[in-house]
C-alpha cells in the first residue's frame, strides 16, 4: 500500500507513535523516526521495523525547536531522498487546573504539541509543494473538540492543532497535498496504565462502546489517511474514540 514511500513520524519511540511507525512500515513505508530522548525505546522500534526489511532511521530531535526540526528534516531528505508522509504525533502533558497551573507548564505543552507540529509542517512544506504530492496527518485529541477540566493547556494545544490542520489543508489542496487530523479518545497507553482501576472504570463508563481503544486502532486511521484511499479527503478530523464525543 505504501511501498516506496517515506514516512516521518514524530514522537515515534513509544506509545501511539510507535504503533503508527510499525503500522506504516508493515504496509511498505520506510520510516524516519523522531524522538525526544529515550534512546533505548527508539532503538527497539528501529530494530523491529528493520526486521521487516524496511529502512528505518531514528533522529533525536526536539520538535519545538525551530532550527533543530529544520536541520532534522534536511537530514531526512538527504538520507531518504524524499518525504511523502508526515505524522505529527509528538506530544506531552502537564496537567493541572488553571488556578494552579504554572506558566511554564502551559508554554511547554503548547511548544511541543502545537508549535512542534507547525515547525515540522513548515519544514516539509516547500519540499512537498515542489513534488506536488504529500500527506500530513496531525494527531489531535477529542479534548481538543470538547475541552477537559485540568487539561486547559493540552486541550488548547490540540484544538489549535485542528485549526492548523484545516488552514494547512486549504493552503496545500491545490498542490495535491492533503492535511488531516486524527483525534483519539481514551486509548490504552503507558500514561493510562498508571491510573487506578476506579479512574479507568469511570472513563470507560462514559464510552458508548464500553472499552478503551488501543494504539493500533489509532494507527489504522493514520494508515487510511496516508494511503491512496484518502486521496479526496482533506481538512478532516477523524475521531477514534468509541463514540465518546458523540
Amino acid at each position: 500500500m505504501l511501498k516506496g514511500k517515506t514516512a516521518v513520524v514524530t514522537g515515534g519511540s513509544r506509545g501511539i507513535g510507535a504503533e503508527i511507525a510499525n503500522k506504516l512500515a508493515q504496509n511498505g513505508a520506510d520510516i524516519a523516526l523522531l524522538y525526544a530522548g529515550n534512546d533505548e525505546a527508539a532503538s527497539k522500534v528501529v530494530s523491529a521495523i528493520s526486521r521487516l526489511g524496511n529502512k528505518c532511521v531514528a533522529y533525536k530531535c526536539d520538535v519545538s525547536d525551530f532550527n533543530s526540526s529544520r536541520n532534522t528534516v534536511e537530514r531526512i531528505i538527504t538520507d531518504f531522498g524524499e518525504i511523502d508522509i508526515l505524522v505529527n504525533n509528538a506530544g506531552i502533558v502537564r496537567d493541572g487546573f488553571v488556578l494552579s497551573m504554572q506558566e511554564e507548564d502551559f508554554d511547554d505543552v503548547i511548544a511541543v504539541n502545537l508549535k512542534g507540529s507547525f515547525n515540522m509542517i513548515k519544514h516539509v512544506y516547500r519540499h512537498m509543494m515542489k513534488r506536488r504530492t504529500g500527506r500530513i496527518i496531525n494527531i489531535s485529541s477529542v479534548v481538543g473538540l470538547s475541552g477537559n477540566a485540568g487539561q486547559s493547556n493540552y486541550a488548547a494545544s490540540k484544538a489549535g492543532l485542528i485549526g492548523l490542520t484545516k488552514s494547512t489543508a486549504k493552503e496545500l489542496a491545490g498542490r495535491g497535498i492533503t492535511c488531516n487530523a486524527v483525534a483519539p479518545g481514551y486509548i490504552e497507553t503507558d500514561m493510562t496504565a498508571s491510573l487506578s482501576e476506579g479512574v479507568k472504570a469511570g472513563y470507560i463508563s462514559a464510552i458508548p462502546m464500553r472499552r478503551a481503544g488501543n494504539g493500533s486502532e489509532v494507527a489504522d486511521a493514520v494508515l487510511f489517511l496516508a494511503s491512496n484511499m484518502a486521496d479526496y479527503i482533506t481538512g478532516e478530523v477523524i475521531k477514534v474514540d468509541g463514540g465518546l464525543s458523540m
